[in-house]
């Protein structure tokens, strides 16, 4: 038997398949998606099965012997057939290693690596006159079995010599083993080895000083079901010794459990009803059906303002889903992954939901993905990755605020998962339904194409209205005297609402306290030493960070250049409205919610729970805030600096600034009393701020689409983002140099290049980066070029020290 393997080695020469012999022990458990063990060069390395053919093992060209299998490193196989094949496909759509493509598809738990080890080779011979560290190495290895190569080095340095003296003379073996993060929770459970009516005998049978052997008989018989050890000696109040005895005298079993570790064990979720809909709402959800009773691959958008219900028409299509046999995989950005999501999606489904998202700890995570690859469930709820769900009946995915930028992954493999979703709704004749009340542009624009179905969803359950935006003109004023961070009208609407016990959601998209630190008398201004971007002031502990690469330095009392102490901070943080509020309305409530105050698992449930309980004011914080929450008692929101996002380098500025705008109004009047949003911005005139304030997407994606049009962005063409980057500036530059005039002769006028160029933050991290930008239409023209020139200049940019990122319809462009 022949396995075909794709080795887990990320570079282009080594990206496809290698033919393996399996031995016949491992045959049986060699399978399409399995991983192993196989050597590859001097080492070993792990790999992934994409095929099997049933041959002698020998190559068909020289009749040579293949290298074997080493190991097989799964009882099942990680990946179903169609992961092998998304996989493919992947490497292809994305310009990556095939194998990168797989790790992306695996829970962290599985991620292994692999390390060298050394193992005797039967008795070794007698040592004249050894070290003592020699000794203690030998000793070592006799005692354990092994030792990996670097705690050999380690402990035993002394003994170096001899380690590669035994290795060349064979009585040393140097093998690689794979060391996984997995591990299944087990429980002890301890099992009568007799009957009841035996085990109360032998009880009876014991002597009076085996007080406590008795009592452990006494516990077990009353209990119901046969306890796990720990519980047992608990509730008979007796050590571990007397269980052991009675163990030893053949009365009693101790049998290892497999169990899951469930995050929401401790939750309790309410049954759920599906509520009557609106006519909108039915209709969405009756054409969601009939979608699916077609067998047929469909996209639908369900473009629905705030609050229209759109949750709801997923739960009621996802009920029709399962009534089919099939399953569904319900993507949500990982911000909005909030307890109250995870609620609906329980209360309604139970125990048939696994939830994947990354504030659950790697087992936790593991377990629920072995739920799904063991089809223990049906729906799977998660973030970005869990559109990998092995899944093998998949009938609907839903991707919930498709137009998020979170759904792009920002490593290798950079996908998006709208497009893996999309591939594999294909591949089942399955439904894609995105939903949206901002959709991206590129999904706006396929709609009014007719390439993708829209269903629009214009009303709020209820009779509920759309909030009244008011954007305050911020330059107006600091003209009429107004320095704080307050406009005059959002300080009033604040204390209205406080007199009558209704909450405030504030939302500013920066953290921290102040944004820069400058002194007034030099204009210095706190750099990060490792990036080209100031440092954030941060009030807890006083310190400044910086938010890209973590490096972080004490506040400074006087000026590092000039010695001054006219040393001040500019820009406002959530820290610093925080602090604000308090000054400003006395005995305000006031919880933040950013990336400081929910780093701490389970942080996000606690704020929001005592949100929602009433226990706070106002809820101030930054984007996390601003999808996904449903609080009726919230009539007010207010937008401290509305126009931060129009100032980066990105052609998405003003979309994002739209999306981000009318998600966070959405907030607003959920309950039965009206809501009212208070926008404060330096650019009132700026189209998409005064287009979010009428609630207005079609008329902002008509602009927004002229401006693309005219500049060629998506969806008028596609991106290749090339980013260089090294410790060495002038190495880089002339790397991309070389880079760019390859691409250009590769693709001729298939494709604009342009650049190089310098990336909007010049050096991340000590490192240094330059870019490129390729716009194209043909695909099947520009990928395969651009894929030959990549796999021609890998060598050589290692060999300089140069990185090169690709990134396929990048989000971001710096």
């Amino acid at each position: 038997m022949i396995a075909r393997v794709v080795v887990d080695v990320p570079v282009a020469a080594v990206d496809r398949p290698f033919d393996y012999a399996v031995p016949p022990a491992l045959s049986p458990l060699v399978r399409v998606g399995i991983r192993v063990l196989v050597p590859f060069g001097p080492r070993q390395v792990i790999g992934f099965v994409v095929d099997v053919d049933e041959a002698d093992g020998k190559t068909e060209a020289a009749g040579k012997a293949l290298k074997a299998i080493a190991a097989v490193l799964d009882p099942e196989p990680p990946l179903t057939e169609e992961l092998v094949a998304l996989g493919a496909w992947m490497a292809e759509a994305y310009l990556c290693p095939r194998s990168a493509a797989y790790q992306a598809m695996l829970p962290s738990a599985l991620k292994a690596r692999t390390e060298k080890r050394l193992r005797l080779r039967g008795e070794p011979p007698p040592l004249l006159a050894p070290s003592a560290e020699e000794a203690a190495f030998v000793e070592a290895l006799r005692r354990r079995g092994h030792l990996t190569f670097d705690e050999a080095m380690k402990r035993f340095p002394g003994a170096a010599a001899l380690m590669r003296r035994w290795v060349e003379e064979g009585v040393l073996d140097v093998f690689y083993a794979a060391v996984d993060r997995a591990g299944t929770k087990t429980v002890t459970r301890v099992v009568p080895a007799v009957d009841p009516e035996a085990l109360r005998r032998a009880r009876d049978a014991l002597s009076p000083r085996a007080v406590r052997q008795r009592a452990v008989l006494d516990a077990l018989l009353a209990a119901p079901h046969p306890p796990t050890l720990a519980d047992l000696l608990a509730a008979a109040g007796a050590p571990r010794s007397a269980v052991t005895a009675l163990v030893e005298k053949g009365l009693l079993h101790l049998v290892e459990e497999e169990v899951y570790r469930d995050p929401y064990a401790a939750a309790s979720f309410a049954p759920s009803s599906p509520p009557p809909l609106t006519a909108q709402q039915e209709a969405a959800v009756c054409r969601i059906s009939e979608a699916l009773a077609s067998g047929q691959p469909h996209t639908l958008l369900v473009h629905g303002v705030t609050g229209s219900g759109k949750t709801e028409v997923y739960l009621q299509a996802i009920a029709r889903t399962l009534e089919s046999g099939r399953q569904a995989i319900v993507l949500v950005p990982e911000i909005a992954l909030t307890p109250q999501m995870v609620e609906r999606f329980k209360g309604r489904f139970g125990a048939r939901v696994a939830v994947l998202h990354s504030r659950l700890s790697v087992g936790e995570r593991y377990d629920e993905w072995r739920k799904i690859r063991r089809g223990e469930v049906d729906v799977a709820v998660g973030a970005r990755s869990a559109v990998f769900a092995p899944f093998t009946r998949l009938g609907l995915l839903v991707i919930d605020e498709e137009h998020e930028t979170s759904y792009k992954q920002e490593e290798q493999p950079k996908y998006h998962a709208r497009a893996v979703a999309r591939w594999r709704a294909e591949r089942h004749g399955a439904v894609l339904v995105l939903g949206s009340a901002t959709p991206a542009l590129e999904t706006y624009a396929a709609s009014k194409s007719g390439r993708i179905e829209r269903i629009v969803l214009t009303e709020r359950p209820g009779g509920g209205r759309l909030p009244t935006v008011t954007v305050v003109d911020m330059r107006e004023e600091l003209r009429a005297g107004n320095r704080s961070m307050f406009s005059r009208r959002l300080r009033e609407a604040i204390e209205r609402r406080l007199s009558c016990g209704e909450q405030v959601v504030l939302f500013l998209n920066r953290r921290g306290y102040a944004t820069f630190v400058l002194c007034r008398v030099c204009g210095y201004v706190a750099q990060c030493p490792h990036c080209d971007l100031s440092l954030t002031y941060h009030l807890a502990g006083r310190m400044l960070r910086c938010h890209t690469c973590g490096h972080a330095e004490p506040e400074p009392a006087r000026c590092p250049s000039c010695g001054s102490p006219h040393v001040r901070y500019f820009g406002a943080g959530t820290q610093r409205v925080e602090e604000a509020l308090a000054r400003t309305f006395p005995g305000i409530r006031v919880i933040r919610m950013d990336v400081d105050t929910t780093r701490a698992k389970g942080a996000h449930e606690v704020l929001l729970g005592r949100f929602r309980s009433g226990e706070a004011d106002v809820l101030l914080g930054t984007q996390m805030i601003a999808k996904g929450l449903d609080f009726p008692n919230v009539t007010l929101v207010g937008v401290i600096a509305a126009d931060t996002l129009l100032r980066l380098p990105d052609f998405r500025a003003a979309e994002r600034t739209f999306q981000l705008l009318t998600q966070v109004a959405g907030r607003a009047g959920r309950g039965e009393r009206p809501g009212e949003v208070i926008v404060q911005t330096y650019a009132p005139e700026h189209y998409s701020i005064r287009l979010a304030q009428s609630h207005d997407y079609a008329a902002f994606a008509e602009r927004e689409l002229a401006v693309r049009r005219k500049g060629m962005y998506p969806p008028f063409s596609r991106l290749i983002l090339l980013t260089l980057s090294g410790r060495d500036v002038r190495a880089v530059q002339k790397a991309a140099g070389d880079v760019a005039a390859r691409i250009r002769r590769a693709v001729d006028d298939t494709a604009q290049v342009l650049g190089p160029s310098p990336s909007p933050v010049l050096r991340v991290n000590d490192r240094y980066r330059f870019q490129c930008v390729l716009k194209y239409k043909n695909e099947s023209l520009v990928k395969p070029a651009v894929k030959a020139v990549l796999a021609e200049v890998e060598r050589a940019l290692s060999a300089q020290g140069v990185g090169l990122s690709v990134d396929v319809d990048p989000m971001v462009l710096w």
